[in-house]
């Protein structure tokens, strides 16, 4: 859970103002407030349509761990600190 969290400690994530698209924001903003974690893999999707070829981020959306409110992934693209 922690992972989900805060990501990897030793592998910092640069995120582009790009690939906050208005598909990304919306469906960022949807898993945030409603708490289902069931779209964060279209989110991979949708970053990388937006140009995101981010390994660690696509990854960490793809994969099958849990994720819980405050996914790094999420919190990056919704620009939460």
């Amino acid at each position: 859970m922690l992972r989900d969290i805060f990501g990897n400690p030793f592998r910092p994530v640069a995120f582009s103002s790009a690939w906050r698209t208005p598909t990304v924001l919306a469906l960022a903003a949807q898993v945030y407030e409603s708490r289902d974690f069931s779209a964060v893999p279209i989110l991979a999707d949708a970053l990388q349509d937006a140009g995101c070829d981010n390994a660690d981020i696509l990854d960490h959306c793809r994969g099958t761990g849990a994720h819980v409110r405050g996914c790094w992934v999420v919190d990056l693209v919704l620009g939460k600190e």
